[in-house]
């Protein structure tokens, strides 16, 4: 079956963030939202199947996850990711950042040093700041239109750090960490001594034919992390709140699973619980379609911005559906470009300082192509023709 993802679907005044938070956020509402990850593709049919037969059902009580549920999910991660794992490992979250946060308190105490490797997903600094822990940033390299790893200023921050907060595959540089990367990180992590929660919702939008491989993968690298996974990004359900924790080691999986419990979080989402489900054993080929969907969608923004766009560079983003673009060649500070693209070019894009530089500005490209090409055009005529 051939999916269709040039499909518009109205999204306003469903109580989406991305469209009705747009005021909130910019001031206005008439804006093309190319800002929270989310993607404007409705669902794959499976997944719309699997929820219409549960809310058909019509009983939403405490939720117990069946064996199925398990077996789903180890078999999905030792297929895609290449990390082959017991079910007994799997906890269960809301969210993979609330699983980030839940490791930050049970795995460390407050004022302790936790490295992060900016620029990254703004909720990384808050897992840090707003649990009193302290913040240390690995700033990655921006060469030759290639992102890569300061491994000297890696090793003398992990070795003062208690955790290292993962992004792999990374946002937002789109950077798919390959598994030399992966070991060398690894290695150091396991010399110093420093616990590692892998943050790996990206890991299923990948593209020209590579392949992710889990942090948890990787020689024994899974005796001291947590690696999390959820369908949420790939298949567009991140409003149904389900995550898994992988966590080998039993004593780490012990002491986490106890703050889960205290914080009665392991009952879960009834419609979150078959999501994953029918996402991740019933899903694939929609998958598949869809991140060759986006694979144009990238394509087209690279010919586009190498072509019209003067003074703006992106790397070529390797994963996830998001462009990281450098617009310091353009002369404009971070509000005067911001001001252009809200209220001249009616666009709303993230800006560059959530994710800790404001040099850079991210754009979702997850979205119909017809929509894409408009907001490109709109881009051009409010910064060249300003």
């Amino acid at each position: 079956m051939k999916y269709d993802f040039d499909k518009i679907t109205q999204r306003r005044g469903t109580g989406c963030f991305k469209h009705d938070g747009l005021k909130l956020i910019y001031g206005r509402e008439d804006l093309i939202p190319l800002w929270v990850a989310d993607m404007e593709f409705e669902v794959a049919p499976a997944i719309r199947a699997a929820l219409q037969s549960r809310l058909d059902h019509g009983i939403f009580g405490y939720n117990f996850r069946l064996p199925v549920f398990y077996e789903v999910a180890a078999n999905w991660i030792a297929r895609e990711y290449g990390f082959k794992i017991g079910e007994e490992w799997i906890l269960t979250s809301p969210g993979i950042v609330p699983g980030i946060n839940l490791a930050v308190l049970q795995f460390t105490e407050p004022n302790d040093p936790i490295l992060i490797q900016t620029p990254v997903y703004g909720p990384f600094f808050d897992a840090v700041r707003l649990n009193g822990r302290k913040l240390l940033t690995n700033p990655l390299v921006f060469q030759e239109n290639h992102w890569q790893i300061d491994w000297e200023d890696f090793e003398g921050k992990l070795s003062q750090a208690r955790m290292f907060i993962l992004c792999n595959p990374h946002n937002p540089v789109g950077r798919l960490w390959s598994e030399q990367e992966l070991k060398r990180m690894g290695r150091l992590c396991v010399k110093y001594g420093v616990k590692v929660v892998s943050d790996e919702i990206h890991a299923d939008i990948v593209y020209d034919g590579q392949t992710f491989l889990s942090y948890g993968a990787v020689e024994d690298f899974a005796d001291h992390s947590v690696c999390c996974f959820s369908p949420a990004k790939s298949f567009n359900v991140a409003g149904l709140s389900s995550a898994v924790l992988v966590v080998k080691d039993p004593v780490m999986r012990k002491e986490l699973d106890s703050l889960i419990m205290k914080l009665h979080l392991h009952v879960g989402n009834s419609f979150g619980i078959e999501a994953l489900i029918a996402a991740w054993r019933d899903s694939r080929e929609w998958l598949r379609q869809m991140v060759g969907y986006l694979q144009g969608n990238r394509d087209l923004l690279i010919e586009v911005l190498a072509k019209d766009f003067p003074g703006l560079r992106m790397a070529r983003p390797q994963c996830t559906y998001l462009g990281w673009m450098d617009y310091s060649g353009l002369g404009l500070d971070e509000e005067q470009l911001m001001r252009l693209l809200v209220n001249k070019a009616h666009l709303g894009l993230d800006p560059g300082s959530k994710f800790g530089d404001s040099s850079f500005i991210r754009i979702n490209f997850a979205c119909q192509r017809s929509i894409l090409g408009q907001a490109l055009s709109r881009m051009k005529a409010a910064i060249y023709e300003a």
